[in-house]
C-alpha cells in the first residue's frame, strides 16, 4: 500500500498522526511544507491519501490542493484547519478536498477519516482499472454489439441515459464507458447505489449537509451532486429511491439547483445523470412507488444490457480475462481452463450474470489445486460435483443399461469421456475437505515433526484469507468483515503468513 502523506509545519501534529497511523499498520510520510510535497511528487509516485494543513510557510494548503488535483484528480486530500477558519474550509471543498479536519481534532476520528479516504482511494483505483478494461470486458457477442453502437452514438452527447438489466450484467461498467467517451471525460465520475444507503442518510449523501443540520453533522459536507460537478453522476438502483427524495431529484434534473440539508442557499451544479435499475420502472409507476414525471425525465435514452445467458459465446473470453485479472490481484501465476470446464460453464444459467462469473474465477484461482482448471475444480453451484459421481458410477458399470443412466444423470450437459476413464474423480468429489485435512494430519503425525498444529493452521488460514481477498477483490477491510475478524487481525495475519 502506498503511504499517507502528512504535510504540516507543526512537528507535534506530524508526530501524533504518524504514531496513530503506525498503530493502524498504515504507512506514512511527513513533510513540513507544500514545496517539499511538490518536489516529492516529481520524484516519487503519488500517495494513497494527502493530509495537509492550510496555513504553512512557503505555500498554503489550498494552493497545494489545486496543484495536486490538477495532476491527480482521484487523489483524496484532507485539509486540516482551525475552527475559526471555516471560510478556508469551504474553499477547500470547492477545490475538491475529500474532507476537512478541524483543529484541535480527536485522534480516533482523524484516523477514521483517513481510513475513509483510503477506501475512497482504493475505489478510485479499481474504477480506473475497470474503465481501462471496459472494451475488453464488455464482450463481442451480437447482443453486446448493440450496446457498443449505442455508446458510440452517445459519445458526444450529454443526454440522460437509463440503463436496465438484471443484477450483475455490468450496468456501472457501461455507465463508466459512457462517461469515458463523453465530452465530460475529464470531469469526475461519481457513483452511488441508492438501494445500499439507509433512507435517513441518502438525502445527505446526494445533496450534502450544512454544519449542525442534524445530530453528528459537525462539519459541512458536499453531496454527490456537488462532487460530480462538471462530470457524470451514476445513480444505481434508482427504482429503490424513496418517494420523497424522488421529488428533490426531479427538481435538480429540471433546473440544476438544490439545497444542502439544513442549507438556505441554492447550490448550482452541472451534472450529467446516468441512472440504472434491474426493476420494471413502468410497473413501479403503476404501483405508485415511482414518480411518473421523474420516470420520463430519466428515460430519455434507454439502454438494455443482455444477460449472460443471452451472450453465451462471450463466456470463454470473459472467463480467461477474469482468470488473468484474479492472478494479477493475488500475485500468482494465471491459471488456464480446459475446454471441458468451459463446456460446463457454457451450460450454466448464471443467475448472477457476469459478476457471478467473475466471482467464480476468483474462487478457482484460489481453490483449484492445479494450473489447468478441470470441471471437478469448478465451484459447487455449477453442479459438476452433483451430476458427475452418478454418471461415473453408471459408466463404470459394464452393464448395457449404464449408458442411458449416464445420459440421464447429465441432462443437457456435454459428454466428457475423459472423466469416465478416471474413477478416482468420483471419490475425490464425494470426499469433503475435512477428510483431506485429516489425511494430511495423519501423514505429518506419522513423522518426527512437533509443529503439526502450527503448520496446518498456517496453511488453513492462508487459504481462507486468500479466498476472502479474492472474493473482495483485494480489499482487506471487506475481507475481514466477511471472515468475521477485525481489520487489525487480518493485517497481522497477512504479515505473519507472508502473504504481502
Amino acid at each position: 500500500m502506498k503511504p499517507i502523506w502528512i504535510v504540516d509545519d507543526d512537528q507535534s501534529i506530524r508526530f501524533v498522526l504518524e504514531k496513530a497511523l503506525l498503530r493502524e499498520q498504515l504507512p506514512s510520510r511527513s513533510f513540513t511544507s507544500a514545496r517539499e510535497v511538490l518536489t516529492a511528487l516529481e520524484e516519487d509516485k503519488p500517495p494513497q491519501v494527502l493530509v495537509s494543513d492550510i496555513r504553512m510557510p512557503g505555500g498554503s494548503g489550498l494552493d497545494l490542493l489545486d496543484k495536486v488535483k490538477a495532476r491527480y484528480p482521484g487523489l483524496p486530500v484532507i485539509i486540516m484547519t482551525a475552527y475559526s477558519d471555516l471560510d478556508s474550509a469551504v474553499s477547500a471543498f470547492q477545490g475538491g478536498a475529500f474532507e476537512y479536519l478541524p483543529k484541535p481534532f480527536d485522534l480516533s476520528k482523524a484516523v477514521e477519516l483517513i481510513r475513509r479516504a483510503v477506501e475512497e482511494s482504493h475505489r478510485e483505483e479499481v474504477a480506473d482499472e475497470a474503465m481501462a478494461e471496459a472494451p475488453e470486458m464488455l464482450g463481442q457477442a451480437p447482443a453486446m454489439q448493440d450496446v457498443f453502437r449505442a455508446i458510440g452514438r452517445l459519445s458526444q452527447s450529454n443526454v440522460t441515459v437509463m440503463i436496465t438489466g438484471e443484477s450483475g450484467t455490468g450496468k456501472e461498467l457501461v455507465a463508466r464507458a459512457l462517461h469515458k467517451h463523453s465530452p465530460r471525460a475529464k470531469g469526475p465520475f461519481v457513483a452511488i447505489n441508492t438501494a445500499a444507503i439507509p433512507k435517513d442518510l441518502l438525502e445527505s449523501e446526494l445533496f450534502g449537509h450544512e454544519r449542525g443540520a442534524f445530530t453528528g453533522a459537525q462539519t459541512m459536507r458536499r453531496g454527490r451532486f456537488e462532487q460530480a460537478d462538471g462530470g457524470t453522476l451514476f445513480l444505481d438502483e434508482i427504482g429503490d429511491m424513496p418517494y420523497d427524495l424522488q421529488t428533490r431529484l426531479l427538481r435538480v434534473l429540471s433546473d440544476g439547483h438544490f439545497y444542502r440539508v439544513g442549507g438556505h442557499s441554492a447550490v448550482k451544479t452541472n451534472v450529467r445523470v446516468i441512472a440504472a435499475t434491474h426493476q420494471d420502472l413502468e410497473q413501479r409507476v403503476k404501483e405508485g412507488a415511482f414518480r411518473e414525471d421523474l420516470f420520463h425525465r430519466l428515460n430519455v435514452i434507454r439502454l438494455r444490457l443482455p444477460t449472460l445467458r443471452e451472450r453465451r459465446e462471450d463466456i470463454p473470453m470473459l472467463t480467461r480475462h477474469f482468470l488473468l485479472q484474479s492472478a494479477r490481484q493475488l500475485g500468482v501465476e494465471p491459471k488456464r481452463i480446459s475446454d471441458a470446464a468451459l463446456a460446463w460453464l457454457g451450460q450454466f444459467a448464471f443467475p448472477g450474470n457476469v459478476r457471478q462469473l467473475e466471482n467464480m474465477c476468483h474462487w478457482v484461482t484460489v481453490m483449484a489445486p492445479a494450473q489447468v482448471i478441470e470441471p471437478k475444480d469448478l465451484p459447487p453451484e455449477v453442479g459438476v460435483s452433483n451430476a458427475l459421481p452418478d454418471a461415473l458410477m453408471a459408466m463404470e458399470n459394464h452393464d448395457q443399461s449404464a449408458a442411458p443412466l449416464a445420459q440421464q444423470a447429465l441432462p443437457d450437459l456435454p459428454v466428457l469421456p475423459d472423466f469416465a476413464a478416471a474413477p478416482a474423480v468420483s471419490a475425490a468429489l464425494s470426499n469433503g475437505w475435512e477428510q483431506g485435512l485429516e489425511a494430511e494430519a495423519n501423514t505429518l503425525l506419522a513423522t518426527d515433526r512437533t509443529d503439526v498444529w502450527d503448520t496446518l493452521t498456517a496453511r488453513f488460514e492462508s487459504r481462507l484469507i486468500h479466498a476472502a481477498l479474492a472474493a473482495t477483490r483485494g480489499r482487506r477491510i471487506d475481507a475481514a468483515q466477511k471472515l468475521g475478524i477485525g481489520r487489525n487481525t487480518i493485517t497481522r495475519k497477512i504479515q505473519e503468513l507472508g502473504l504481502e
